[in-house]
């Protein structure tokens, strides 16, 4: 193994414990990396970057103090940034060219954070248009590609995240997640990514869908660094021991989340399931049946009501005119036009649609999740995060699954959704490749505020399940 592929092998923690340590320079940690970028560049993960400024700043922190013990637990570490979290100095596109010009003078709290915890911008990474898909199939700046199959979606709409983290290119990265949009990318391209309890981390300076559902959150390769990025975000703990596995009760809800999944991920999630039932895990059946109806029910109601008074806000935010039509208008890709052409008119959700969504169906889900955890005793419940693995590029509408044509953004978020309706923290851990090479991921959610004790979980699951797995192109 050379210099260069052993150092982007290095996780996001041992890479900031070896630079605090002066083990490692951070100017050659930030070298493989950008050489690593500059091979995948061709996968479209990445929109925006200063090289320059990223290698003035490494060079800044060799030369400086080493930092205090527990002061900088990111020291050094560069994170991509999805192109819809506010970076001072770097634009903020939403994947939209109608935002070119927008380079915001605030960061984001969840960007102040992780900067004072002494990480770096490595750039900002591609996205579904608006965050408004669930392929990361951008018509205006491209499409971001699969390291297990260029041919394929990388997922999204943290898309972009995906691609530079399976192309070792970053060893983690921040995206947002509203339906499952860290979820599924991580699920598609053998990753993982947590998304936490809605609250926990800060929601200012990113460009919204829905604030009731919307939250930043982790993507890495392995469990361990979405611990450490939480506990430089939300003060979750430095470390975590795994959980025991021996007793534990894990959910397993067959109707709606076991329905209908495609041969190749029912295959591997089966094997999941046995392996975690080897581990000494309880596996209980549950019905969560209900939560996946209301999600149909009322979760566009929310989202698409809310979404034009946030991005106002946001716009606001950021002293900037706010034109909702000529913003639509100028929507490139062709699945998400319709989506804001339902924003208008007679078309649009009406305030007593919005608060029944709201005030009825989204307590009510959240009460069947409280119920189930309870009656069943169970730590987390676990499923297949998507029902299939990456469609082929263009495939935005429509994908096969179970050998019938169905809704794109429907089939992907199916699972992955209610869990962002109810708030609730959730994790998808890759659980192998499936037939014909690409990878799947199981979904963990856990109850709400549980984020540490689910994280704690995730880390003995992800010992149990096989090893995540590497693209073809850096193996």
């Amino acid at each position: 193994m050379n210099r260069i592929h052993a150092l982007t092998d290095l996780s996001a923690r041992e890479a900031a414990e070896q630079m605090a340590r002066g083990d490692l320079r951070t100017a050659d940690y930030v070298d493989a990396l950008l050489q690593r970028s500059a091979t995948a560049a061709s996968l479209g993960g990445l929109l925006h970057q200063d090289a320059e400024r990223l290698r003035s700043e490494a060079t800044a922190l060799d030369t400086a103090p080493r930092p205090a013990a527990g002061t900088r637990p990111l020291h050094g570490v560069p994170l991509a940034f999805k192109d819809n979290i506010d970076v001072v100095d770097f634009p903020t596109t939403a994947g939209s060219p109608w935002m070119a010009d927008h380079r915001p003078r605030r960061a984001a709290g969840v960007t102040q954070r992780l900067q004072a915890a002494g990480a770096l911008v490595f750039g900002k990474t591609n996205l579904h248009e608006w965050s408004q898909g669930v392929t990361g199939h951008n018509h205006a700046f491209g499409p971001s590609r699969n390291p297990f199959d260029p041919s394929r979606i990388s997922g999204g709409s943290s898309g972009g995240n995906a691609t530079l983290l399976g192309m070792r290119a970053v060893p983690a990265a921040i995206g947002t997640d509203t339906g499952g949009s860290v979820r599924v990318p991580a699920a598609l391209c053998g990753l993982v990514g947590f998304r936490p309890s809605i609250g926990r981390w800060p929601g200012d300076g990113l460009v919204p869908i829905s604030p009731t559902f919307d939250t930043a959150g982790a993507m890495a390769r392995n469990v361990d660094d979405c611990v450490l990025i939480d506990h430089a975000v939300a003060d979750g703990p430095l470390r975590l021991a795994p959980a025991p596995l021996a007793g534990v009760r894990l959910g397993v809800p067959q109707r709606y989340f076991w329905d209908e999944i495609d041969p190749p991920v029912a295959a591997l999630a089966q094997d999941a399931l046995e392996r975690l039932r080897g581990a000494g895990a309880v596996l209980v059946p549950c019905d969560l049946g209900e939560a996946g109806a209301l999600f149909q029910q009322g979760s566009m109601s929310i989202s698409l009501y809310e979404i034009l008074p946030a991005l106002q806000a946001y716009f606001a935010r950021h002293e900037r005119p706010f034109d909702a039509r000529a913003l639509a208008d100028a929507v490139v890709s062709p699945d998400v036009r319709p989506l804001f052409e339902r924003l208008f008119g007679a078309g649009a959700i009406g305030t007593p649609a919005y608060h029944h969504a709201l005030d009825v169906l989204r307590p009510r889900m959240q009460e069947a999740y409280r119920r189930c955890f309870a009656q069943n005793a169970i730590a987390a419940l676990v499923f297949p995060t998507s029902p299939l693995c990456a469609a082929r590029i263009g495939e935005d509408v429509e994908v096969m699954l179970c050998g019938r044509p169905v809704s794109a953004f429907s089939a992907y978020i199916r699972n992955t959704g209610p869990a962002g309706m109810a708030g609730l923290p959730a994790l998808s851990l890759p659980m192998g490749l499936a037939r014909g090479g690409l990878p799947a991921g199981m979904e963990l959610t856990g109850p709400a505020g549980s984020d540490s004790a689910l994280l704690a979980l995730a880390l003995a699951i992800e010992a149990v399940l096989p090893p995540a797995p590497v693209a073809p192109a850096i193996a």
